[in-house]
């Protein structure tokens, strides 16, 4: 005779695979709508609004933040970028050179550029080469400055992707273009490099993305008032009329070029992944 089950004792069935997916995912959602919840019922508002949403102040701020310092930062990270896109190249043939001392110099110049932070390049542009070379101006100014920091510090990252770029060409194109009398040279200029491009395009648009947020540093670099970008404009503002709505609209900028070329990013990336 079977024994009775013992009082007290609860019964469960095992949830399958499924169930458990829908619960995980009941308790993620609820988690996420306390979370709004608490954050609306906390929040100071009015004090919100107060210090980053006075309409008034944020009309102040045009155009000159879209004539004068959206400006610059743009011209600051395509100067920037082209710098970092031309010396990236170099290293990145450097860095798949025969030659062994190229090889290390450009490993050395990765490593260390790829391991600093770039506020530390820009105080070692602004500060460091005048010391070494007395006497010596860096052509452009202020914007040569510029891009001379953001070109050091992408030319280090770029390198790394033009060079995988490379490898990722098949062999077989350098084997056709030097049946067809190519030297190494022009077939790496001519075949090569042009493909590696199409290769690289998604990540080093990323790149640009990253500069153009980088270009805010050009703050420690000492700047005058034409040449102010959008970080260094939003901060004058908002210490000048002891509020914070001129921040808020310099971020607004930022948002306004970064999430379309993200978007650009992500088409690239799939149309990458379309054609493997």
């Amino acid at each position: 005779m079977d024994r009775p089950a013992a009082q007290g004792t609860v019964v469960t069935s095992r949830l399958s695979r499924r169930q458990w997916r829908r619960v995980s995912q009941g308790v993620q959602y609820a988690v996420f709508a306390g979370v709004i919840v608490l954050v609306a019922v906390l929040a100071d508002w009015d004090r919100l609004r107060t210090q980053f949403a006075q309409k008034d102040l944020a009309g102040q701020l045009f155009p000159d933040i879209i004539t004068v310092a959206l400006r610059n930062t743009v011209v600051y990270t395509v100067s920037g970028f082209v710098f970092g896109l031309v010396l990236g190249l170099v290293v990145a043939l450097m860095r798949l050179s025969s030659v062994a001392p190229y090889r290390w110099a450009a490993s050395v110049y990765i490593e260390i550029f790829r391991g600093l932070p770039a506020l530390l390049i820009f105080i070692f542009v602004g500060v460091a080469v005048p010391l070494a070379f007395p006497g010596t101006e860096i052509p452009g100014g202020t914007y040569g400055k510029v891009a001379l920091g953001l070109g050091l510090v992408a030319a280090a990252y770029m390198a790394e992707t033009i060079r995988a770029g490379i490898q990722a060409v098949p062999r077989g194109q350098m084997e056709a273009a030097r049946s067809l009398g190519f030297s190494h040279a022009r077939a790496m200029v001519s075949v090569i490099i042009p493909q590696a491009f199409r290769i690289v395009i998604p990540p080093l648009t990323n790149e640009l993305v990253l500069l153009f947020k980088d270009s805010s540093l050009v703050l420690f670099l000492g700047v005058t008032l034409e040449e102010r970008e959008l970080t260094k404009f939003g901060r004058d503002l908002a210490s000048q009329t002891a509020n914070s709505t001129p921040i808020l609209v310099a971020g607004l900028c930022y948002l306004l070029v970064t999430i379309p070329l993200s978007f650009v990013v992500r088409r690239l990336e799939a149309r990458a992944d379309r054609a493997r």
